[in-house]
């Protein structure tokens, strides 16, 4: 009760400038009430304090690229989505500390050191001067940025030591996973596929071209030419207004159906390999298609996906493995949270 009495005292003690909300969580669960925080508080975890900022550099990035895709109330929502799970993340990371310090772990220096060196080394090719620069560009000093790494380090390392690794994926989980997840193995129908288009304007259009044709009038000599022996990529690259294929012979590469509008999908996935489509009319636009390799839709037998299965199901026990430890921590500890 005392460290308790302490803490909202330290919490009364900075409120000026910014407005929250306490609720409090863990071992209490009494709502709180309406401060006004200088930077200020987000949380506290067993006397500890997690501030606003720390919060904002956990968010800012993802916060700024959100910005740039939504608006309005769906912002909103996602902006908030976003802080309270980077609230949680670090709130668990500081369980994790306390933890790491209640059973007098220790980490040696030398593996901080190792681990700033390699980032060095991966991320800067070597050159510890642009390593400095960029460091302090983002605000922070090398001690700063070594403590930062070092706690990752011990929450990896304490995340990794309380699962246990006695858990092995039998044939008939691999098999019920396999049945259960049958679409996540399915591939769709594909085509290897070639196009040449021939813009137009208004839907049907037929617009002149330089020998004072039209549009569709070229589109069948064109065909015409194709069947009776020419290339269809040098027709391509010599007919095609499609600028971003026309150079490489109208090539699409591998694409499924939902690639295509439905009109050239329907016309696209009904050819058989090699033919060359009839002249296909679509937004104003003709189009002459060709399939040139096909791959059938198909289910991957099991043989095939079971070692990915095994390691997603070690991953998914992992994972709740972890989460019953951190779980536990929860329910010993005293967290305030403000925001």
């Amino acid at each position: 009760m005392e460290r308790k009495l302490t803490v909202f005292a330290f919490v009364v003690w900075i409120m000026i400038g910014f407005e929250a909300k306490g609720q409090v969580v863990g071992d209490g669960g009494n709502g709180g009430n309406r401060y006004r925080l200088m930077d200020g508080i987000a949380a506290v975890v067993n006397g500890e304090v997690i501030t606003i900022s720390q919060l904002r550099e956990l968010t800012m990035a993802r916060e700024l690229a959100l910005r740039e895709m939504m608006s309005g109330e769906e912002l909103k929502r996602e902006v908030e989505r976003i802080r309270k799970q980077a609230l949680q993340d670090l709130i668990d990371r500081q369980l994790i500390l306390q933890e790491f310090r209640r059973r007098e772990f220790t980490l040696p220096e030398y593996v901080v050191e190792d681990r700033i060196n390699q980032i060095i080394r991966e991320e800067f090719g070597g050159d510890r001067q642009t390593f400095l620069r960029t460091i302090l560009a983002q605000g922070y000093t090398l001690s700063r940025f070594r403590e930062v790494e070092r706690e990752k380090l011990i929450v990896q390392a304490m995340r990794q030591a309380n699962v246990k690794d006695d858990f092995v994926v039998t044939p008939q989980q691999v098999r019920e996973y396999y049945v259960k997840n049958r679409r996540q193995f399915s591939e769709e129908e594909e085509i290897r596929l070639r196009m040449i288009v021939f813009r137009g304007g208004k839907e049907g259009g037929e617009l002149p071209t330089l020998e004072g044709g039209d549009k569709k009038k070229l589109a069948e000599e064109v065909r015409a030419k194709i069947i009776g022996g020419a290339d269809f990529v040098q027709m391509a690259q010599m007919y095609s207004e499609d600028e971003t294929t026309a150079e490489a012979g109208g090539d699409w590469g591998w694409i499924g159906r939902e690639t295509l509008a439905e009109p050239l999908a329907k016309v696209a996935f009904g050819l058989k390999t090699g033919e060359v489509s009839p002249v296909v009319s679509f937004g104003g636009s003709y189009y002459l298609l060709l399939v040139e390799e096909r791959k059938n839709a198909r289910v991957k037998p099991l043989e095939e996906v079971q070692k990915d299965i095994e390691r997603t199901l070690l991953f998914e026990h992992r994972r709740r493995a972890q989460e019953r430890w951190l779980e536990g921590l929860r329910r010993k500890a005293y967290i305030q949270i403000f925001v």
